[in-house]
């Protein structure tokens, strides 16, 4: 009978690391449930609240995007410095503030000031956060590792969302706000006290050979040397765009779809997108290292865009909600697809710096896609120019993403 693993291999199922995956999935299930995908109930009901044009809040939820993604560009070093602890409370204590005080922001300057508090706390929790934390336990098991945790962005809109809309819907948009901030609180805190504290020692694993073989002789990377890398930049370019049309869509997708499908149909809308996106993600999990990163990626959005066309030609409930449902599938995928190349085409070594900033590039692009699609709904009148503009955002990506430069 062959020994049984050292708990310090990671490969083994009694690896501590797996614990901070689970640390860093409820990250995403906070950080995704009330910094994304909440963002599209938070537009719905402070224009039902307030009147204000679909324009001026989408700005606020761009203004948010960016500062996190100057202040993501630093995350591994902040992780570095004050350890992922201690960064994970901080942002825990910035979504719970900016959370609770939503309801009562009565100028659109206020609710400007509540998101910047907010970009703390998405800086901190979010997909750069999680893969630099987690490329601190994990170097064969990285790729599993970051698709187990990033399901909990998934699953945030399965059981966040739907969850705010129902409680807004019987208890009031206060009432939903106040006992989200309460959970946030509730749950992250004894989590990162308990669990994210200084990784343990590993025994080195012979899978870890396939990581950053695909460029030898890179040397060492730093920020200005990564920018000048066409390399990086055919990652960083085509996911910018991608999820650009992505975070645009999501967060208008309660208000395209209500006027079809009505308040309680949309939010069911959401959550299949979202239940479909942990799918999507289990399956690039079992198949990530055996597979065609960028030709995936290339299908995923492709088959993205097709669903954004459908949804602009029907007002059939039952046709938008299997189109959300294929849209889904890869809303998970294209937040980790990034790092998995990142992992494969890079040297080790440098994941962390590679990743947060490749974070930093993708993130400023995506931040004006809310703002965006809804200045052009607001000039065009209706929502179909904006779900076609982004479908038009995913093919250009899927070309780009296809077909890598030869030099780093």
């Amino acid at each position: 009978m062959p020994p049984a693993p050292h708990p310090a291999d990671e490969r083994s199922p009694r690896y501590p690391g797996w614990r901070v995956v689970g640390g860093c999935f409820a990250m995403a299930l906070i950080c995704w449930g009330f910094g994304f995908y909440g963002h599209a109930f938070y537009l719905a009901e402070l224009q039902r609240l307030h009147g204000w044009p679909t324009s001026i809040i989408s700005s606020a939820t761009t203004a948010y995007y960016l500062v996190s993604a100057v202040l993501v560009v630093f995350i591994s070093d902040a992780i570095r410095r004050l350890g992922a602890r201690l960064c994970v409370l901080i942002g825990t204590a910035s979504f719970a503030a900016s959370v609770a005080a939503l309801p009562f922001v009565g100028a659109p300057v206020q609710l400007f000031a509540v998101y910047l508090v907010m970009a703390l706390g998405w800086a901190t929790m979010g997909v750069g956060a999680i893969t630099n934390i987690l490329g601190l336990w994990f170097d064969a098991k990285r790729g599993l590792a970051i698709s187990l945790a990033l399901n909990g962005a998934s699953f945030s809109g399965v059981i966040i969302v739907p969850g705010l809309v129902f409680l807004a819907g019987f208890a009031g948009f206060t009432t939903a706000m106040l006992a989200g901030a309460a959970s946030i609180l509730l749950l992250m805190v004894p989590l990162a006290i308990k669990v994210l504290g200084p990784p343990a020692p590993r025994e080195p694993a012979s899978a870890t050979a396939h990581v950053g073989a695909t460029i030898t002789g890179q040397g060492e990377w730093t920020r200005a040397k990564a920018l000048r890398s066409p390399r990086l930049w055919s990652v960083s370019a085509p996911f910018a765009l991608a999820l650009l049309s992505q975070a645009g869509f999501l967060v208008h997708l309660i208000a395209f779809l209500e006027p079809a499908t009505g308040r309680s149909t949309a939010g069911i809308a959401v959550a299949i997108t979202t239940a479909m996106a942990i799918v999507g993600r289990l399956v690039l999990g079992t198949i990530a290292d055996r597979t065609n990163q960028r030709l995936a990626s290339a299908l995923s959005l492709a088959s993205q865009a097709a669903a954004l066309t459908v949804m602009t030609q029907t007002v059939d409930t039952h046709t938008l909600l299997v189109a959300c449902a294929v849209y889904g599938f890869s809303v998970g995928n294209l937040i980790t697809f990034p790092s998995l190349i990142i992992q494969r085409e890079f040297d080790a070594a440098s994941f962390g710096l590679l990743i947060g900033l490749s974070t930093a590039i993708t993130q400023f692009t995506y931040a004006f896609g809310p703002g965006l699609l809804g200045l052009v709904r607001d000039v065009s009148g209706s929502y179909t120019a904006s779900v076609l503009l982004c479908a038009l955002l995913n093919l250009i990506a899927a070309a780009i993403v296809v077909r890598p430069p030869r030099s780093a």
